[in-house]
């Protein structure tokens, strides 16, 4: 499944832009990054568990924003891309 994944992480103090840091990592290590604080996750149902899990331990509810949007099948008719940045196409051939 395709996940979005966004987030806002207050940035005021040092240990806020720690948490923004660390946010950061953990969506980088399981998807794509769109924009500043957007990435496009191609997940199963368990690493979206994960993911999840992993993303709520590290923001503070009372001063963060996390939101997961999941696309259903066929992706091609939910997403549109337009200007300068193409996303990766995860089920096209893998060029090394």
């Amino acid at each position: 499944m395709l996940v979005i994944v966004s987030y806002d992480v207050s940035t005021e103090t040092a240990a806020g832009r720690k948490r923004l840091r660390r946010v950061a990592r953990v969506c980088e290590s399981m998807g794509q990054r769109v924009q500043k604080s957007v990435f496009e996750c191609r997940v199963d149902l368990a690493q979206f568990e994960e993911l999840e899990r992993r993303l709520l331990a590290e923001i503070k509810p009372e001063e963060d924003c996390l939101r997961f949007y999941r696309l259903t099948e066929p992706v091609e008719l939910h997403v549109r891309e337009h200007g300068k940045f193409k996303a990766v196409d995860f089920d096209g051939p893998l060029v090394i």
